[in-house]
């Protein structure tokens, strides 16, 4: 059989060349040279359509803090020599992005035989039988919709061994009829994750290595960077009680995600580092139909699921981070997620357009989140298919 081959990623010549208003791409780079200080200490974004990349572009600083002050409010500064500005090649915690990854881990097993999303999961986790999450009837399809009634989050932090995280994971009980109502919520995920690597015998990094990256040649995402990315690795947080939920110091280059870390920085809902570059090759993958050069990760049918409303692992029309990309001019098919660090990616499959903006909001400390600059940036992109 000959191997089909789908276009690989390209700079367009012109923003005109990708189907895109030069002037509207310019506003989005001003807002994103905007947005150091103001939300961030630094951010890179990339947007595209179809097999081009229109902009690509980083401002601020990946790394500016040595420390938090809580008497001051304010970062306490590095050195200005140590000062690291944030480049397109910068690489981010991702957090909550990661959960897509583990929905695409999860369909690729179906695709295989290995597991069924409709399945409880219960019958791929026969050790903890007669616990609550593996014995109320929940899903696969459950978990990836965060339709399961379990709550937000457990603190595995707080336990004393894996064992143990594991354990508190599968007791828990949920809050209402799984399949009744949405609570968002990092313990579907972790839960999958289990499922996974019960099922397969492999861990959720090997899974994603041999599954994904490595066939993308995504050679810039992974969980527990090594120390050799540091320099080119946004810090997070200076991480201390009472602001955090662990005594930390500033991260850069481990997970920020406190439960990820005590799941030892492989987790179904946060762990992954990337690059705008890298997440660019997986929308383009996903708005292809699951392929990418001459590597397929998925068939059709299954990046259907994953992008169908309500979406498996991703969100479908939020405009709350999606801006005008959301609602009319997608036809309510803009699929993405955000994450607690900084981190957004939208891609539609209706004027074939992908976004990735990664930030450091995190840096020097944790903020309430605000969702209005990654909706902006979306809505820049919107109105510059117009």
């Amino acid at each position: 059989m000959q191997t089909v081959a789908y276009a690989r990623l390209r700079r367009a010549a012109s923003p005109e060349r990708a189907g895109l208003h030069a002037a509207r791409l310019d506003a989005l780079v001003s807002h994103v040279d905007a947005l150091p200080g103001a939300w961030c200490a630094g951010a890179a974004v990339l947007a595209g359509r179809g097999p081009y990349v229109a902009v690509e572009h980083a401002a601020g600083w990946a790394a500016r803090y040595a420390a938090y002050d809580p008497r001051t409010g304010h970062g306490t500064e590095l050195p200005r020599r140590r000062w690291a500005p944030a480049r397109t090649g910068t690489v981010f915690d991702l957090a909550s992005l990661t959960k897509l990854f583990t929905a695409i881990a999860v369909m690729q097993q179906v695709e295989r035989g290995i597991v069924d999303l409709d399945t409880g999961i219960d019958h791929y986790a026969r050790e903890y039988a007669g616990r609550a999450a593996a014995d109320r009837g929940i899903t696969l399809r459950h978990l990836l919709t965060h339709r399961s009634g379990l709550r937000p989050e457990i603190p595995l932090y707080e336990y004393a061994t894996r064992a143990d995280r594991l354990d508190a994971l599968w007791r828990e009980e949920p809050g209402g009829r799984p399949g009744s109502s949405v609570c968002y919520s990092d313990v579907n995920l972790l839960l999958a994750q289990q499922v996974l690597e019960t099922t397969t015998g492999q861990g959720l990094d090997v899974l994603l290595i041999e599954g994904v990256l490595r066939p993308l040649g995504m050679d810039d995402t992974r969980f527990r960077p090594p120390r050799s990315w540091r320099r080119r690795t946004a810090a997070t947080e200076d991480q201390r009680t009472p602001w955090a939920k662990l005594d930390r110091g500033m991260l850069r280059g481990a997970v920020h995600d406190e439960n990820a870390y005590a799941m030892g920085g492989v987790a179904g809902h946060a762990g992954l580092f990337s690059t705008t570059g890298d997440l660019a090759v997986l929308c383009r993958t996903l708005l292809t139909g699951g392929a990418y050069g001459t590597a397929r990760i998925l068939a059709p049918s299954s990046v259907a699921a994953l992008l169908a409303p309500p979406g498996l692992g991703f969100g479908v029309d939020q405009p709350r981070f999606m801006g005008e990309l959301a609602g009319p001019l997608s036809g309510g098919r803009a699929a993405g997620h955000t994450g607690f660090t900084g981190t957004s990616l939208v891609l539609d499959p209706v004027t074939d357009t992908f976004l990735i903006l990664l930030a450091n909001t995190v840096h020097p400390v944790r903020r309430p989140a605000d969702d209005a600059p990654r909706a902006q940036a979306a809505t820049h992109l919107a109105r510059a298919l117009r």
